[in-house]
């Protein structure tokens, strides 16, 4: 897959191999930039970069595709320099895959400094306090601007705990303002607009959405509205429903989703695409995503420890350095954040890897006992997953004691008092 060529079809979805036993499947996303094996983690690189690592950097990594923000693309450096840049491609010199979101997430993570009517949502700049009206047609003009790969519509976007009313009204809008995006799209042929399915944690609005959205026949489409606090076990419910609506032949994307757990359940339950602040975030806290959980290397234990941080890791960080070493920059030295950050994007394209390559083998069942047996040896299996995986076939020893959805989150984010709650598309802090 060569990084200069572009391909003159906006998009191409073929299924390389599909799981007998679950609804997992490999495939060839082919985009304007570059060819996405799938299913895919995309990191987040909010404004044009991904915290401490150049493009080369990515490209050796084997990232395939990456995720920007519209919202702070738009205020920083915005359109008119993206546009005599050749689009953010050109800007930050990245030959691959892009995504964009819509900028609609901020509805929820900067609801304080938002007002959201039927014509679209007026923002108060974290930056410089200047408002900005974000439509759906805007959204689009600017994603246009940016010239991602694959952009999104502007949906209407409530929290997955709230409840009531609220959750049908953003529904309903968000086919509304999909089809103002449709209408406002100025270059379909050249990037590829994705519905996304919202209703919160209500099956038939969930359904009602899938219909009315399916109709728009849009290249992909995307799950919104989840990983928010919701439960799990109510998470992976609507997951499974959307998959089982969602079209077979176009990809499905999971929005906001990192957790290595998480994306081994998903991918069972027939999800393409992901993404999340999750690695690059953790990473700067000083946490290491390893097969067995996490490391907090800025504890003491660490301090004369000698190994690298996964000595079966290939990637550059864990063949030159040690635990011990990162452990003394951990808050002296910017490097070790970067270290870190190389370390937690190869563990997470690695992940992905292992699982593409056990799906094409009709191996992933195996894959799937084999990952969370190292996960959690002690077989104290979370009680969502365990569910969410019998409901695809996959059965975990049956004697294991089950742990509760709060005992869950606090086993994956032991070590890390400084990584809580759940992986987000993107969040105003991140950029802080």
């Amino acid at each position: 897959m060569a990084d200069e060529q572009v391909n003159p079809c906006a998009l191409s979805y073929k299924v390389l191999a599909e799981c007998s036993t679950t609804k997992a499947r490999t495939a060839i996303l082919t985009l304007p930039h570059y060819e996405v094996e799938t299913p895919v983690f995309m990191p987040v690189g909010t404004q044009g970069t991904m915290k401490g690592l150049t493009s080369k950097q990515l490209t050796e990594l084997d990232c395939q595709i990456i995720l920007g923000n519209t919202y702070h693309l738009g205020m920083r450096p915005g359109t008119e320099i993206l546009e005599k840049a050749g689009g953010l491609h050109g800007f930050m010199n990245w030959k691959r895959a892009l995504l964009t979101d819509s900028g609609g997430f901020q509805m929820v993570s900067l609801l304080k400094l938002a007002e959201i009517t039927e014509e679209g949502v007026k923002f108060q700049s974290p930056h410089d306090g200047q408002e900005m009206l974000l439509t759906p047609e805007k959204s689009t003009e600017i994603q246009n601007s940016i010239g991602a790969d694959i952009i999104m519509q502007l949906d209407d976007v409530v929290s997955s705990t709230t409840t009531g009313p609220r959750v049908e009204e953003a529904m309903e809008r968000s086919i509304r303002w999909l089809d103002r995006c449709i209408g406002a799209h100025a270059r379909p042929t050249q990037q590829n607009l994705f519905a996304i399915i919202q209703g919160g944690l209500d099956p038939e609005l969930r359904k009602t959405c899938i219909d009315e959205m399916v109709k728009r026949d849009t290249p992909g489409i995307a799950i919104g509205g989840l990983s928010g606090g919701e439960e799990k076990s109510l998470f992976c419910k609507t997951v499974s429903l959307c998959t089982d609506l969602l079209p077979k032949s176009k990809p499905r994307y999971l929005m906001g989703v990192g957790y290595a757990v998480d994306l081994v359940v998903c991918c069972a339950l027939g999800v393409d695409m992901f993404d999340c602040v999750y690695p690059t975030r953790t990473a700067r806290f000083g946490t290491a995503l390893v097969p067995w959980g996490q490391l907090h290397l800025k504890n003491k234990q660490y301090t004369m420890d000698f190994e690298p941080i996964d000595r079966d890791c290939g990637c550059l960080t864990c063949k030159h350095h040690t635990r011990a070493y990162i452990n003394c920059l951990l808050g002296r030295e910017e490097v070790a954040c970067h270290l870190l950050t190389i370390h937690n994007i190869y563990y997470q394209m690695q992940l992905m890897r292992d699982i593409r390559e056990s799906i094409k083998q009709d191996k992933f069942p195996e894959f799937v006992q084999r990952f969370m047996k190292r996960m959690f040896p002690d077989n104290i299996y979370p009680d969502w997953a365990q569910k969410a995986l019998a409901s695809v076939n996959i059965l975990l020893d049956s004697q294991q004691t089950r742990l509760s959805d709060s005992k869950q989150q606090t086993l994956l984010t032991k070590h890390d008092n400084n990584t809580s709650g759940e992986c987000v598309s993107s969040i105003v802090s991140d950029e802080k």
